[in-house]
């Protein structure tokens, strides 16, 4: 067969009429092929003209024309006709109007086998030959039913290979712009440019515009007067009111009774140059301008409410003794910051005792409120977090007081909550008799006499009262002073000095000579903070560093000879080694070590700002800490180990996401804080020494310690990449796609090997597993192409689920425990114990998972500080674009 329009030799002439009837069903389709292939030529050829022609008129709509001198604005307009004629050229010589046959092609192409170009074929063979012609008559019966179904063909609008830059969107988002807040009555002031427009416009006569502007903290639009019809307008209350006059200014007579001070009607400056006052908007009352073209308004002030703020829940005190209370604010536009008043009931205060004597005058405790960062202050609740543990009125009745100011100076104050000033509480009861005497002094400092006489009574008989002969000579000390000065005299600042004593030595009444070993792990940890922000010298901050692992290792230590004594003393009822302290979690020495010098690493490569948030992640986990004796796998069920195997891998995970992510940042911008970092690291092809170490720090597991049965949880028997051991050697030379690809293994023998089968529980860890391994499997493959981006996509989605899975199988197992105690743990802990790692997440569960965190006065105002850092840089525009879409990500989460 051949095409219509060339038959061959011998071949029957094809009827014309025949095409247009086999045609003939096909007009709407060929039609609206036509059609769109017309709009798709027109928008290739002239999408910059109308680009140019939607910048230009967004420019007159926002008057931009009447900000700049007259010759600026006759230059600006003839760049814009030359471009927009030659655009316009360019366009015409560009443009070809669709043929039929083009058409014919386009539709012709969307259906199998080419059904319309069959029919219009002419049997070029066998044309005498009856069979031949039936052949030829069934297939082109069979063509055009198949040509039946022909849909029109849409037009392929984009031009994005054209416009690289989106100079079309720009252009379209200023002139959607200029009609939300521009007029079109102002592009008809072009033609005052001209020469002698202002003869013209005086001899047309006068004219007027206006303009109504809410405050801003509101987020109304301005409007134009001179769209606003007459009649009623509703403004918000402080709304500013701005009028011009323009030629024969006497010509007009303007009152309103909406400000502080109304005006009757009086004739305008007949100078052009005087202009009406700008009027606030203070009562509702009549705005008129008397005169041609002149109109008058009934103003309906909207008044500003006052914020509402009230206490959700009770005040309470966390774990760590702080301060809380949940409260919620409501405004009409937004609360703009809020303060706790705290005052002493001395009503409800049982005076007796050391309390019977008036107390000494203190001032109100004035608290700001903690705002939100991300979410919107028109309505929202929040936590009042303070730790008043060491405040004289510490556990005493008080009144609390809440208040919401919003960017108007409303204020909104809540009822009067009365209630106890929550803080720590002392269980041991020699510590809590010296908490006592220390309010007491507080309280008043004439309880001095009676403060000594009852210490001394306590420390009468030491013998089985105290635990360590250091804390009952501090306690001969402090008496002595407190004798010494209640026969004296005693100053405020001896009375604070005392107080601190005393406090001091409750803490080590209460935790042990641990909390000395834990000060000075504490104060090396703030001097060396201290040196990070006042850019000390190297050898400074490596002395620094050098006391700190001195002191963590003297706190370590100690840490493990009480609970050698804990252990000693409780053998009898806890004969199992897994019953543990409840907030017990195994760390070796090894592993803080590994921590250490990451921070170290990170003050040496000059990156003190992550330097110094390693180092508070270090102190919070330090300080929640508690060593156990042993090895950590020992005494472990399988369901155990195989939730620290899926830990392990969902670290290793994350130090993945983390080197994907530097190296986007260092591929798109060397020069940024990523590159400038890690300097001459390796990229997805290989590790440098910045990775050599997070494979370590992220992949070292248990350490020694690890079980047979752990090993194939966590891989480190195996030598795989990305583990402890002798894989971090093998990661030098490995890319991120194979590490990828490996833990994806260590996966797939973890989730075979998964208890709980047959569980709701243990399936649906099992389904969140698989999901997290495609998971990894689209992260490998995007290693592979080189898109970190997506690649980190990919690997967000794989962390999610694994945690999903390991709370799916943390849950089963804590149900599988409680009908059948005795396995490893005891029947206590599976029912409600909870273990905590250092960071405070619950253990009986999944690392990671639990709401409850991180505790802590700190938490809200890092957290603030953090989302305040995320959006700093996702607005700077020199980043790279998939690194602000990232940052833009992790806004849209939290």
């Amino acid at each position: 067969m051949v095409g219509a329009g060339a038959p061959t030799q011998g071949a029957r002439p094809i009827d014309p009429r025949s095409r247009k009837d086999a045609l003939k069903r096909l007009r709407w389709p060929l039609g609206l092929t036509r059609a769109g292939l017309v709009a798709e030529r027109v928008t290739h050829a002239f999408w910059p003209l109308w680009s140019l022609a939607f910048v230009v008129l967004a420019a007159l709509m926002l008057g931009a024309h009447e900000r700049v001198a007259v010759e600026i604005s006759w230059g600006i307009g003839g760049i814009a006709l030359i471009l927009g004629f030659a655009f316009l050229v360019r366009g015409a010589l560009r443009f070809r109007w669709p043929r039929r046959t083009e058409v014919l092609a386009r539709l012709d192409a969307t259906m199998p086998g080419r059904p319309i170009q069959a029919m219009l074929d002419a049997q070029a063979i066998g044309a005498e030959d009856d069979a031949s012609r039936a052949v030829w008559a069934a297939h082109q019966a069979r063509m055009r039913a198949r040509s039946e179904s022909a849909r029109a063909v849409p037009p392929d609008l984009r031009v994005s290979s054209r416009d690289r830059f989106g100079l079309r969107y720009m252009a379209l988002l200023a002139f959607v712009v200029a009609l939300l807040f521009g007029s079109l009555w102002r592009v008809g002031t072009v033609a005052e440019l001209a020469p002698g427009a202002g003869a013209a416009q005086a001899a047309a006569g006068p004219a007027w515009e206006g303009w109504l502007e809410p405050p801003a903290y509101t987020g109304l639009p301005v409007l134009y007067l001179g769209d606003q019809p007459e009649g009623a307008l509703d403004a918000p209350k402080g709304s500013r009111i701005t009028l011009r006059l323009y030629g024969d200014t006497a010509a007009f007579d303007i009152s309103q009774s909406v400000s502080e001070a109304p005006t009757a009607p009086e004739r305008a400056n007949a100078d052009s140059a005087a202009q009406p006052p700008d009027i606030t908007v203070t009562r509702s009352g009549h705005l008129a301008i008397e005169g041609e073209g002149g109109r008058r308004w009934e103003i309906a002030m909207i008044p500003d409410a006052a914020p509402e703020i009230e206490a959700t829940g009770p005040a309470e005190a966390s774990a760590v003794g702080a301060f809380t209370m949940p409260f919620a604010a409501r405004d009409d536009y937004e609360v703009l910051e809020g303060r706790a008043r705290i005052e002493l009931d001395l009503a409800r205060i049982d005076r007796r005792h050391g309390l019977g004597p008036d107390p000494e005058p203190r001032a109100a405790i004035e608290l700001p409120l903690p705002m939100p960062v991300a979410r919107d202050r028109q309505e929202f609740e929040d936590v009042l977090i303070e730790d008043f543990s060491e405040h004289p009125w510490a556990n005493l009745p008080v009144k609390i007081t809440l208040s919401a100011i919003d960017a108007a100076a409303n204020e909104g104050i809540s009822p009067v909550i009365e209630t106890e000033l929550a803080a720590r509480h002392f269980f041991d009861p020699l510590a809590a008799a010296v908490i006592e005497q220390r309010r007491d002094l507080l309280w008043n400092r004439a309880n001095a006499g009676r403060i000594a006489q009852i210490l001394r009574a306590v420390s009468h008989r030491p013998d089985g009262v105290f635990k360590h002969e250091t804390t009952y000579l501090r306690l001969r000390v402090i008496l002595r002073r407190i004798e010494s000065m209640a026969a004296y005299g005693m100053t405020d600042a001896q009375q604070a000095e005392i107080a601190e004593a005393l406090w001091e030595l409750a803490l080590q009444l209460e935790e042990g000579t641990l909390a000395d070993a834990l000060e000075r792990m504490r104060q090396a940890q703030e001097r060396l903070s201290e040196a990070m922000k006042n850019g000390a010298s190297d050898a400074e901050i490596a002395r620094l560093m050098d006391e700190l692992r001195e002191a963590t290792r003297d706190y370590m230590d100690q840490l493990s000879r009480e609970f050698a004594q804990q252990n000693r003393g409780n053998q009898s009822d806890q004969p199992d080694q897994g019953q543990r302290d409840e907030n017990a979690m195994t760390m070796n020495m090894d592993d803080i070590q590994r921590m250490m010098d990451r921070i170290q690493e990170l003050m040496e490569q000059g990156r003190m700002a992550e330097a110094q948030q390693a180092l508070e992640e270090f102190q919070q986990m330090m300080e929640n800490m508690r060593i156990t004796e042993g090895q950590g796998g020992q005494g472990q069920s399988p369901g155990q180990q195989a939730l620290e195997g899926l830990g392990e891998t969902l670290r290793e995970q994350q130090g993945l996401s983390d080197q994907a992510f530097r190296d986007l940042q260092e591929q798109f911008n060397p020069n940024s804080d990523a590159g400038q970092s890690q300097g001459n690291e390796g990229r997805s092809g290989g590790l440098g020494r910045g990775q050599s170490h997070e494979g370590q720090g992220q992949g070292q597991g248990q350490g020694d310690g690890q079980q047979p049965g752990q090993g194939q949880g966590q891989g480190q028997r195996d030598g795989q990449p990305g583990q402890g051991g002798d894989g971090t050697a093998q990661d030098l030379g490995q890319s991120l796609a194979d590490r990828q690809s490996a833990l994806r293994q260590q996966l797939d023998q973890q989730r075979r090997a998964l208890p709980g089968a047959g569980t709701e529980g243990g399936d649906a860890a099992r389904d969140a597993l698989d999901r997290a391994g495609r998971a990894m499997d689209g992260a490998e493959d995007a290693l592979r192409r080189d898109d970190l981006a997506d690649a980190i996509d990919k690997q967000a989605e794989a962390m999610e689920n694994l945690r999903e899975g390991m709370r799916n199988l943390g849950e089963a197992l804590a149900e599988q425990g409680q009908r059948q105690p005795g396995q490893g743990e005891s029947p206590d802990n599976l029912a409600g114990g909870r273990r905590a790692d250092p960071l405070g997440r619950n253990m009986r569960g999944a690392p990671g998972v639990d709401d409850n965190m991180l505790q802590g006065e700190d938490v809200y105002r890092r957290a603030r500080d953090l989302l305040d850092e995320i959006r700093r840089r996702s607005g700077e525009q020199t980043r790279p674009e998939p690194e602000r879409n990232y940052l833009e990500r992790l806004l849209d989460r939290f």
